[in-house]
């Protein structure tokens, strides 16, 4: 797979997501995911992805360490 490459297109960035082509365009939709066009193409920087499902992954992490902690608070 090429997701040594700095910028993908779709397909690629999908690939390397895990997620259908379809789902990625919904998130470009909804401007959820970085991405640019180039012509009347999107592309997207493996870079900026990366950051993305990091602050993802993070915020994801804090909302289960406070549910955590609202149960063990008897919330």
């Amino acid at each position: 797979m090429a997701d040594s490459r700095e910028v993908m297109n779709i397909r690629q960035a999908s690939q390397y997501l895990g997620v259908s082509p379809d789902t990625l365009y919904k998130y470009v939709g909804e401007q959820t995911i970085p991405a640019f066009k180039l012509g009347n193409r999107w592309r997207f920087k493996k870079s900026k992805l990366d950051q993305w499902m990091e602050e993802k992954s993070s915020q994801a992490e804090g909302q289960t360490k406070s549910k955590a902690a609202g149960k063990s608070a008897g919330v």
